[in-house]
């Protein structure tokens, strides 16, 4: 199976998920990356509407992004459409396309009606990273309430370039680590309370760096007190620190409705023990209290800190479990592995063949 996987990355991100896609190929599958960010910025068409309006005015460099993924999908005898990220395939031009077509959703309810759910109808497949979406409802009870009936979870993944593979487990386990508590994260607007929280309770024990402005650093210390300044720290950066780190705690913006980020993968690879919102969810991508703890709120997660903090033998054997878990089931090769068998699952299920050419 020849699977095109349609992603929207820049910089180094856009350089290991193509290395990574590309090696996760096998000798029975080959998974072709295809970096749809370079064609148009993502945020003309990060609202669904806003894609249709460009779509509407035939905008050239959309039209050049659709003539050069027909090219490849000609050209490479493309059978799945794996598409990912922000979504700049209009499903008008969808149709069109004589290939089994995969809608990865990315972000959860945050951004659920603002793409998601507008592109349901032009896709064969969805598959959710997360299975929590809302009080009401999970995220495949949501999909298939909004018509989508061929659905299935599929988690994110750790790629190889947020660890060092190199490095023996033990060594890294063993490791010296002088930093109590990190946190690396965007500093949205939802997680600031709790934040502010945990860093006044712990001041300079616990770390934090972001993604962030001036102007939002500014309302974040008028707003909840002087708590600190958010410092942003290159991609390049996040494995040493994370490799000096004893506890990584994990905030969503939805609390337990958006967890899933590639977060919760990375921070115990690293040998991080991690601290996790989440709630039931969270056992869906690890065993919690052996490999992962759960909190419900600020200060549930301040106890736990100062705890793990106070019983370093017992925040050891938990990074271990957490290490050995990652490393097993949630890697991007075997996730990419996962998807064909999903893929080819969805295709029995619909009794999917290939619709007559309408190529330009």
């Amino acid at each position: 199976m020849n699977v095109l996987y349609s992603f929207s990355k820049q910089g180094f991100e856009a350089e290991f998920w193509t290395r990574e896609i590309a090696a996760a190929s096998t000798d029975r599958d080959r998974f072709i990356p295809f970096n749809h960010a370079p064609y148009l910025d993502p945020q003309r068409y990060v609202r669904a509407q806003l894609l249709d309006n460009l779509y509407y005015v035939r905008h050239p460099a959309l039209l050049r992004l659709y003539a050069d993924l027909w090219a490849a999908i000609r050209q490479q005898q493309v059978d799945v459409l794996l598409v990912d990220n922000f979504f700049p395939y209009h499903p008008e031009f969808l149709r069109t396309l004589p290939v089994y077509k995969v809608l990865r959703t990315t972000d959860g309810p945050v951004a659920a009606y603002d793409r998601d759910f507008a592109f349901l109808h032009a896709y064969n497949h969805v598959l959710h990273h997360s299975p929590a979406y809302s009080r009401d409802l999970t995220m495949a009870e949501k999909l298939r309430y909004c018509g989508a009936s061929n659905v299935d979870f599929w988690p994110h993944g750790l790629f190889d370039a947020a660890f060092d593979p190199s490095l023996p487990s033990e060594e890294l386990l063993r490791r010296k680590r002088d930093i109590d508590v990190l946190f690396i994260g965007a500093l949205h607007l939802e997680k600031m309370p709790l934040l502010a929280r945990v860093k006044k309770a712990l001041g300079r024990r616990c770390r934090m760096h972001g993604l962030t402005t001036l102007k939002r650093n500014v309302y974040f210390n008028v707003k909840h007190g002087m708590p600190g300044w958010i410092r942003p720290v290159p991609f390049s950066a996040y494995i040493p620190l994370y490799q000096r780190t004893k506890i990584g705690f994990n905030v969503h913006n939805r609390g337990m409705y958006t967890v899933g980020g590639y977060r919760l993968f990375e921070l115990p690879a690293n040998g991080v023990m991690q601290i996790s919102d989440g709630g039931p969810y969270l056992a869906d991508f690890f065993d919690v209290g052996r490999e992962i703890v759960g909190f419900d709120e600020a200060d549930d997660l301040i106890d736990k800190i100062r705890y793990y903090l106070a019983h370093d033998e017992e925040r050891q054997v938990i990074a271990r479990r957490g290490h050995e878990r990652v490393l097993a089931d949630h890697r991007f090769g075997r996730r990419m592995r996962e998807a064909v068998a999903l893929i080819e699952r969805g295709m029995q299920r619909t009794g999917w063949t290939p619709p007559a050419s309408d190529a330009p």
